[in-house]
């Protein structure tokens, strides 16, 4: 029978292991890119799969000063598609690692959900 120490030190552990796990799943996140588009492609955004913008590329045909609210509703429309883009990269991701860890499905680990 195990004593209350070594039981303590198997939580610990398996706790610093989940942690490094988690650690490491936030940095492979910002690596994986998603791209939202808006108008046919006409703008779009690059972010990573934790929601950090990488870049935006908008086509020269919207660089008119009449299409200034056509443009600002598109590049907003294009931050939405790749932020959904990303929350769902990230939750398979989670869905993955959780696996890995043996954890139920739908089970929040603390601080990712």
């Amino acid at each position: 029978m195990e004593s209350m120490e070594e039981m303590m030190k198997a939580a610990q552990e398996a706790a610093q292991k989940i942690q490094q796990q988690m650690n490491d799943a936030q940095v492979k996140l910002d690596q994986i890119e998603v791209e939202g588009s808006a108008g046919g492609g006409l703008v779009k955004v690059r972010a990573s799969a934790r929601g950090r913008i990488i870049g935006v590329n908008i086509d020269d045909s919207l660089m008119v000063a009449e299409e200034k609210t056509i443009l600002e509703d598109l590049v907003t429309a294009a931050f939405n598609d790749a932020r959904d883009k990303a929350d769902r990269a990230a939750s398979e991701q989670m869905s993955e690692m959780q696996q890995g860890l043996g954890l139920p499905p739908g089970f929040n680990l603390p601080g990712m959900g």
